[in-house]
Formats: C-alpha cells, sequence, structure tokens
C-alpha cells in the first residue's frame, strides 16, 4: 500500500488501549524454548527474502518470492495454488492450504511487495547491527512472512492439528492497494472464523510497547485531469488554454475541501504536465492521496470537489474531471477484533511483556478487505517490531522474533479451546 507515513506511526499520535490483568496463565516453557530455538533460522528466512527484490513492479523479483514462499509451505504440508492479481503488474498470489482436526478455521496474510526500486540492494543491502537486521521491505513484510512460516512449523513440529483448516495467503501488490489481490482476500477472509493479518508493529525508538492494530484508514487514489488547448508558447500564447495554470488553481482551491467532510482527508501529491518548454499545454495530471474513516466519504469529496472544478475556473474553456480510482476500504476491527486483542495482550504477560493496543491509524491495511463483510474476527500487527518502511535503512528488532513467534502460535492454539 501507499503507506507515505508509517503504517503504525499513529501510535504516538491516537489514543492506545492498555490492559494488564491481576494475573495470567504460565508460560508455556516447552513453545518459547522452541521459539529461542528458532532464531537463527528465522533471521537466515529474513536475509534470503531481503536478497530478492520484489517491488510492486518487479515481476522477476516477485515471482522468485512466490517460489519461496510456495516451496516453504509445500515443506509445511501445505496443498498450494496461484492465482494472477486482477489488475495491476499481474504477478503471483500465493495460497496454501492445510487441514487439521479441530473445528475453527484461521488465515494468515502478509505481504510479499516492497516498495522499493530494483536495484536498491546496492545502497541498502543487508546488514546486521546488534539488535537491529536492516534490509529493503525486512519489517514490511517479510518480517511478517517469516513469522507466519516459522511458527506453523512451531505447531507442526509440535504435532498440533486443533483446527479445521489454516490458510496462509501472500499477496504481491499490497504496495500499490492490492488492486488485483484484495477481492481475493475479502473472498477467502469470509470462510474463515479469524484472520490475523503481519503488518510490523512499531519499533522502540517510535514506541514504548509492541501493538496490534483494531483500525486503519481505507487508502484510494483520485486523480484531476485538465484539458486545455495547445499553442505556441511564443508566438500565440493566447490562442491556447493552460491545463498546467487550471490545474495549479484548482489544487490550491480544493486543497482543504476535505475539512468540511467528515471521515475524510486529502493530500494532492503527484503532478504531470506538458512535453515541451515552448507549447502551452493542453494536459494535466495531479494524484492525490485519499484517506478515509468512514464508508462513502471518498465519494463525498470526489462529488464536492467536481463541483468546485466546474463552477470556479481560472482559465475559460478548460474542462477539469475528478475520479476516484480503486483502493481500500477503512479497517473496523469491531468488538470480536477487540476481544481477540485482549487475547494477545493476556499471551504477551506470558512473558512479562506489555502488548498495547492501537484503536485507528492514519495507514491502510490488507485487514480492511478481510474485514470488509464482518464474517471473519480479524486482527492487524503480528509481524516483527521495526521501523524505517518505505525509507532509508528499514529494520527490524532481533529481540521481538520470539516473543512474535510465541503471540502468533500461542493465539492459534487458545482459539482453538474456545
Amino acid at each position: 500500500m501507499l503507506k507515505l507515513s508509517a503504517l503504525f506511526s499513529s501510535a504516538l499520535l491516537t489514543a492506545v488501549f492498555s490492559w494488564t490483568p491481576i494475573a495470567h496463565a504460565a508460560t508455556d516453557m516447552a513453545l518459547k524454548t522452541a521459539a529461542e530455538n528458532a532464531q537463527t533460522e528465522f533471521i537466515e528466512s529474513l536475509r534470503q527474502m531481503v536478497m530478492i527484490e520484489s517491488g510492486s513492479g518487479d515481476l522477476k523479483g516477485l515471482a522468485q518470492m512466490a517460489n519461496w514462499v510456495e516451496s516453504r509451505l509445500k515443506a509445511l504440508g501445505f496443498a498450494t495454488e496461484r492465482h494472477k492479481t486482477t489488475a495491476g503488474a499481474g504477478a503471483d498470489i500465493v495460497v496454501g492450504k492445510l487441514q487439521g482436526t479441530g473445528q475453527k478455521k484461521y488465515m494468515l496474510q502478509a505481504h510479499m511487495d516492497t516498495v522499493y526500486q530494483t536495484g536498491i540492494l546496492s545502497t541498502q543491502g543487508y546488514k546486521v547491527d546488534g539488535n537491529r537486521i536492516y534490509g529493503p521491505g525486512i519489517a514490511d513484510d517479510k518480517g511478517g512472512i517469516a513469522v507466519i512460516l516459522h511458527s506453523l512449523n512451531l505447531l507442526k513440529d509440535r504435532g498440533w492439528k486443533d483446527y479445521a483448516q489454516i490458510t496462509v495467503l501472500f499477496n504481491p501488490d499490497e504496495e500499490v492497494g492490492s488492486i488485483g489481490s484484495g477481492e481475493r482476500i475479502s473472498q477467502l477472509a469470509d470462510q474463515h472464523d479469524v484472520v490475523l493479518s503481519c503488518e510490523p508493529t512499531a519499533a522502540k525508538a517510535v514506541a514504548k510497547n509492541e501493538a496490534v492494530l483494531l483500525g486503519a484508514s481505507g487508502a484510494t487514489r483520485m486523480d484531476m485531469q485538465v484539458t486545455g488547448r495547445t499553442s505556441h508558447a511564443g508566438a500565440a500564447p493566447d490562442s491556447g488554454r493552460n491545463a498546467l495554470v487550471e490545474l495549479s488553481h484548482q489544487i490550491v482551491q480544493t486543497r482543504d475541501a476535505y475539512k468540511s467532510i467528515p471521515g475524510v482527508q486529502l493530500n494532492w501529491t503527484v503532478s504531470q504536465a506538458g512535453t515541451v518548454r515552448n507549447q502551452i499545454p493542453d494536459k494535466a495530471l495531479a494524484s492525490a492521496d485519499v484517506r478515509t474513516s468512514l464508508p462513502g466519504a471518498a465519494e463525498k469529496l470526489q462529488a464536492t470537489l467536481q463541483n468546485m472544478v466546474n463552477t470556479q475556473k481560472l482559465i475559460p474553456e478548460t474542462e477539469t474531471r475528478i475520479t476516484l480510482l480503486g483502493g481500500r476500504p477503512p479497517y473496523q476491527g469491531g468488538a470480536k477484533a477487540k476481544a481477540l486483542a485482549e487475547k494477545a495482550q493476556a499471551i504477551y504477560q506470558e512473558l512479562d511483556r506489555k502488548l498495547d493496543i492501537i484503536p485507528m491509524t492514519g495507514g491502510a491495511t490488507d485487514a480492511a478487505f478481510a474485514a470488509r463483510s464482518d464474517k471473519a474476527a480479524v486482527i492487524e500487527s503480528f509481524g516483527l517490531a521495526g521501523w524505517g518502511y518505505h525509507a532509508k535503512d528499514e529494520y527490524i528488532e532481533v529481540d521481538s522474533i520470539v516473543p512474535r513467534l510465541y503471540l502468533m502460535s500461542r493465539m492459534l492454539m487458545e482459539l482453538s479451546k474456545n
């Protein structure tokens, strides 16, 4: 997704629910020891994934990632399927399914793509520095993939089969809005009781405690397309209708329009116009990042902006069109997700660690697709603690590996008891 600000940075800006029970269950020492013993192999998995460059448009790298995760799922006993995304670059979604002997169905999800361009490893390579391991996409979201695979391996070694089915989904287009995988996520999620999504949690430099997430903004792209008339910029500028000037005017006049509409935020972030210096441009385009916390808010914003650009022109005889291009709905976990979050807090207490619950963030997440129909209980942020997402020097914290393996594994076992 286009998380230009980190997914969990709003932990610093929003209220955080903290819950400390008077007593907690005893630590599952066998599981904790197994998680500790798995750390070395876990780190090697991170290294192997980071060394595969897999930007959202890198079909070769995404194919390598799909092959890598599919082979790991097969080694765990999963039957695997691959599905092409329905839009975008056309990479593969990897789905694995494993049958058990219990009653409930669980879905685990993470994404294989990163925001980084091909060649990034030449300037931002894999690097271990104390409690931090650096690498493009290592936290967002290759750490989440590793949590899923290694937790499932711990449960396999334990002989745990108290589930009707476990489904794992790894998609290749999350960083561009899951435009070709969102519907499949929603459809699969509706067939399960619980969905655990594995985006990262914030590192110690940003947040006091690790966390799980109960809500996130929806995210979509809005375009403003201006059509004017071309002419010679020196000999006959007045014969043209400058689309660039009109676009600039409309960006300025619409930039705060969202403030009158509940549940929406607008930021113009990209623009382009013209091809040569001595020609009045007849086409200009701007794109905006739109975040929503209420259903229908983006559509209300679109209608408001279209009315503004139609009635308040600067350059006559120009036409401006406002369009919405897909995107994610808001993620609202609700009461079912909060119950899961409190269970996760209790599990962290077994390790004498505190876990916060973040009620809402300005980022966007595939948990929104999973929770869209509210059929499954969906909770986000089961990935590793880290920071620097989408930026230079992205990293994870090594000391979050064992607790996160323990959390995912214990969570599945505890859910099956109820």
